[in-house]
């Protein structure tokens, strides 16, 4: 089992996230695990030109990637996270996909064209706000949020997120809570 009780200050279930460093395997030796962090309630724009905050994904767990129309890495992973969200729809865990700094709709249209990716969410961050907040200090970075949209894992750096192993550890989570 992935969970292990009730945590003595709050009463909400603490995860053994001992069970999921056994899969940690390939590129997911990267993802770090911690206990939940303080919710970030900085507000990101939507492609509507609307704010938005991680209020909208609570209830199921949200794989959050921070990245940029300009970096090699990010071209190389985005098609693996779609993968991962097509995988997992409707099964409890979202990806959403965060352009930080200057991003325009139009060049993340091109970059998504260019790459093949059709069914991630165009969300942006023009003035890092957000990716400050969550200490993001480079791209790609890749929180993992539970239920509550309190980040407990983090990659930094660019992975196979449609990975067996990827695969594994978040179907581990989801289906254990």
């Amino acid at each position: 089992a992935i969970f292990v009780g009730l945590s003595f200050f709050d009463n909400e279930p603490q995860v053994d996230f001992s069970a999921l460093e056994a899969l940690r395997e390939g590129d997911m030796r990267k993802l770090s695990f911690s206990a939940p962090k303080p919710f970030v309630d900085t507000a990101f724009v939507g492609e509507d030109g609307q704010p938005l905050n991680f209020d909208a994904f609570k209830g199921q767990y949200t794989v959050v990637n921070f990245w940029a129309t300009w970096g090699a890495p990010c071209r190389k992973e985005m098609p693996t996270l779609e993968a991962l969200d097509i995988a997992f729809d409707g099964k409890g865990l979202d990806v959403v996909t965060i352009a930080t700094g200057r991003n325009p709709i139009p060049a993340i249209d091109k970059f998504f064209n260019d790459i093949g990716v059709e069914n991630l969410p165009k969300y942006l961050d023009p003035k890092q706000a957000l990716s400050r907040d969550m200490a993001v200090l480079g791209l790609p970075v890749t929180v993992v949020l539970d239920r509550d949209a309190r980040e407990i894992a983090r990659l930094t750096g660019d992975a196979h997120w449609d990975s067996p192993e990827a695969v594994a550890i978040l179907t581990a989570l989801v289906a254990d809570n």
